[in-house]
């Protein structure tokens, strides 16, 4: 798929822990997110994080964390976030999103990734 230069990262933080049904929330997003078109996603786990509470998840084994922080990270047009973002309000039941302009270098065969 080829993106225009300038689009829009959607950035999802959770605990792993969330749930949308029977499903991991992060697993759910991502799996809307490929349904609704978006143009790729990827999930990442974080060692070490703490949000609203405060408390510190960590994966350390003394004291390991079920909860780890989780982020999603989405890159698309502007259109397309707007609309997945309708789509993704009932899903959240915790959590924070950023949203930020993005310049993308895309890479691969018949891609030029140079610089403006």
């Amino acid at each position: 798929m080829q993106l225009p230069r300038e689009c829009v990262l959607l950035r999802i933080f959770l605990g792993e822990k969330e749930r949308c049904g029977h499903s991991p929330l992060y697993e759910a997003i991502v799996m809307k997110a490929r349904e609704e078109g978006m143009a790729g996603a990827t999930v990442l786990r974080g060692p070490m994080g703490y949000g609203h509470s405060s408390r510190v998840h960590t994966a350390k084994i003394l004291d390991l964390s079920e909860d780890l922080p989780m982020v999603i990270e989405i890159v698309d047009t502007h259109d397309k976030v707007g609309k997945f973002l309708e789509t993704l309000d009932p899903m959240m039941t915790g959590g924070l999103i950023t949203m930020e302009k993005v310049q993308v270098l895309q890479y691969g065969p018949g891609q030029g990734g140079t610089s403006p």
